[in-house]
């Protein structure tokens, strides 16, 4: 038996950008199987599940194009810091004292948070496996909660000098090796969760660590992500190593490709965005991440005039504090206009598009899920916008941008089966994750002594 969303303001990303009002949708299995009125879909298919949707904005569900799911354990303790002192003095020593169990736990609120928040497909950047099984838990919790993305197998090769303990170290060829295991065990046709790479950034990982990744990534056709120019400091140390900017390494060494997802570019010039372009790299943008460690906001514009694809994301939330995407199309849509004094220069169409299609073409599914288009996987979100917060409205995209806060999202469907509904998530007990996560993250800040930047004293003032 199928489901018909009835009645719906429907925003379908569909190639024509058609915002269709008073829209019905049919779901059968896991696909998109009819869009029309509601009294013709329910005379076609009478013994379909009629869900009323009035008052409802139905859309594609959201991809978040890069997270760290276990930094779910480390909200609010990276506070005024800069990424380096963030990633050495609080990321890392937490990261030494992870466990695989630390993952799944984290992992599994990460999703829910996503899930609740309207996000139906995420890529997890898996930089940790200093202990067996931390991928395959992240893994197991995407398939617990229903929700589609990529668990990219991450590893550090390099870095003590700049603080990277010994511990997290890992072998660029034996970390290789098991993303290929990885990739070959979960990657089957239609799989809705995925392995891909992940090497962190060009001052933790060698060159020949990229290049491993490149014959992997090439040889089993996973996708590949790394962090890229996100601060003054990794374009220094890529002078100061390579004599040129890490895009301009990644470029000479081979690196780059249409299967490279390339997360903050904060720092990119002219030049390397034409090396993107070029490579038809995809770009991950990260607004409050790079806004919380003072890291600079990206050019955007630019990149979107330069014809290069750019997704969406949150960030892990040691540095957003949380994985909604509502707050990260807010910020999206602000900080240009008035970094350009330009009210014109980005839409909330715009940061829409980079939430849902532009995040499917980022990763590599725009002709499975994205829009909502007969034939398509149904990954869609239902938004009631009957509260204080969205009414009175107007245009529903505006809403969703500028007004909506997350917390409307009142159902979410992954491959056609729900996974929220009305307002719960419906494959594991949120309640259970929550407190589990609790217990965790205050062992964790224990165990590795981070729990010192949950005392701070009052600041009022700049340090």
């Amino acid at each position: 038996m199928g489901v018909i969303l009835a009645d719906a303001w429907l925003i379908t990303m569909n190639d024509r950008r058609e915002v269709l009002d008073s829209a019905s949708i049919y779901i059968e299995g896991q696909r998109i199987a009819a869009i029309g009125t509601r009294r013709q879909l329910c005379e076609a298919h009478p013994d379909a599940e009629t869900i009323d949707c009035r008052g409802r904005i139905v859309m594609p569900g959201m991809v978040n194009t890069h997270t760290h799911l276990f930094q779910t354990l480390l909200k609010g303790l990276g506070d005024d810091m800069v990424l380096k002192k963030w990633f050495t003095c609080m990321t890392l020593p937490a990261a030494c004292e992870l466990t695989s169990d630390d993952s799944y736990i984290a992992a599994l609120h990460g999703c829910v948070e996503s899930l609740r928040s309207g996000v139906t497909t995420l890529v997890d950047f898996q930089y940790i496996n200093s202990r067996p099984g931390m991928t395959e838990n992240v893994v197991k919790a995407f398939h617990e909660t229903g929700i589609r993305g990529f668990v990219c197998r991450g590893f550090l090769s390099a870095g003590q000098e700049f603080g990277v303990p010994e511990h997290l170290i890992e072998d660029s060829a034996a970390a290789t090796a098991h993303a290929r295991s990885l990739i070959r065990t979960h990657n089957t046709p239609d799989a809705r969760v995925q392995v891909g790479l992940a090497p962190c950034m060009i001052w933790t990982v060698e060159a020949e660590g990229f290049r491993r990744v490149r014959q992997v990534a090439s040889e089993e056709g996973a996708l590949v992500t790394t962090h890229l120019a996100e601060t003054d400091f990794e374009i220094q140390r890529a002078f100061s190593q390579y004599s040129c900017t890490d895009a301009e390494l990644l470029s000479e060494i081979g690196f780059l490709g249409p299967d490279v997802l390339a997360v903050h570019c904060v720092q990119c010039n002219k030049h390397d965005l034409r090396v993107l372009r070029h490579h038809d790299v995809k770009v991950s943008h990260n607004p409050c991440s790079n806004l919380y460690l003072a890291s600079g906001y990206p050019a955007i514009p630019e990149m979107l005039m330069a014809g290069i694809t750019v997704g969406l994301a949150s960030d892990g939330p040691a540095s957003s504090n949380n994985h909604s995407l509502f707050q990260a199309l807010k910020f999206a849509a602000l900080v240009p206009k008035g970094l350009t004094r330009d009210a014109t220069v980005i839409t909330a169409e715009k940061v829409l598009e980079m939430a849902t299609i532009d995040g499917a073409r980022a990763v590599g599914l725009d002709r499975e899920i994205g829009s909502v288009e007969v034939g398509k996987k149904a990954d869609l979100i239902v938004i009631d916008y009957e509260n204080a917060f969205m009414t009175p409205i107007h245009n529903p995209v505006s809403a969703i941008v500028y007004s909506a806060l997350g917390h409307e999202v009142s159902d979410v469907m992954v491959d056609g089966a729900f996974v929220v509904r009305k307002g719960v998530v419906t494959s594991v007990d949120e309640k259970a994750v929550r407190e589990r996560a609790q217990a965790a993250a205050n062992s964790l800040a224990e165990r590795s002594g981070i729990d010192r930047f949950k005392r701070r004293p009052w600041r009022s003032t700049a340090i």
